[in-house]
């Protein structure tokens, strides 16, 4: 007897998305997001273009996705190595920043988008500049969760502005890298804790 009984399982939805953004990122990594294809995803993700399509919506939804999968691998990290300091402010927040930066410079997705493509800068460089607000926003929950939980006294917007600062710089080093980035976490976990003052334990 020939052919099956019952049809073969498919992929849940999430298993299928998470093939397509891993097969986007390969690609991009390869050449430049300027290069990728919807059609070159489905192929390298092992499903129809129209799938591709229907979850995302076209390389705007994707470029998007792409962006959220690794803006969440760098906001796990730094949430592991903030609970590692417990209200150690300092060593907290340089250990987190010290994360970040190193996770940057050895992300081939990243680099690649940083040095841009032949044809010029890469379409997805506003993540990181321009649309800075989405990693913003992503990296400033672990920082406030750490927080909530290890400085209660210290005031609600001076721990807001103090996470909004750390952030902007240290994206803003990830693009432009000024000085070695053990200087970097050390020095911006300095100005946390000027920023917020005495009730944040050192």
């Amino acid at each position: 007897m020939t052919g099956t009984l019952f049809p073969l399982a498919r992929p849940d939805r999430d298993s299928t998305r998470a093939a397509i953004v891993a097969a986007a990122r390969e690609l991009t990594v390869a050449g430049g997001w300027a290069r990728v294809r919807m059609a070159g995803v489905a192929e390298r993700a092992g499903v129809s273009r129209q799938t591709v399509y229907n979850e995302f919506g076209g390389r705007a939804g994707l470029a998007d996705a792409l962006a959220d999968a690794e803006i969440a691998l760098f906001t796990a990290g730094v949430r592991r190595e903030l609970s590692a300091h417990g209200p150690h402010v300092r060593a907290a927040v340089a250990a987190a920043v010290r994360f970040a930066l190193a996770e940057a410079a050895a992300n081939p997705l990243i680099r690649v988008i940083l040095t841009g493509s032949r044809d010029g800068a890469d379409p997805l460089l506003p993540y990181l500049t321009t649309r800075s607000d989405v990693v913003m926003a992503a990296a400033a929950v672990p920082l406030l969760e750490w927080a909530g939980t290890h400085l209660p006294t210290v005031e609600p917007g001076a721990l807001a502005f103090a996470a909004e600062t750390v952030i902007r710089l240290a994206v803003s080093h990830v693009v432009l890298p000024l000085r070695p980035a053990e200087q970097t976490a050390d020095a911006l976990a300095g100005l946390v804790v000027l920023l917020l003052g005495a009730e944040a334990p050192r």
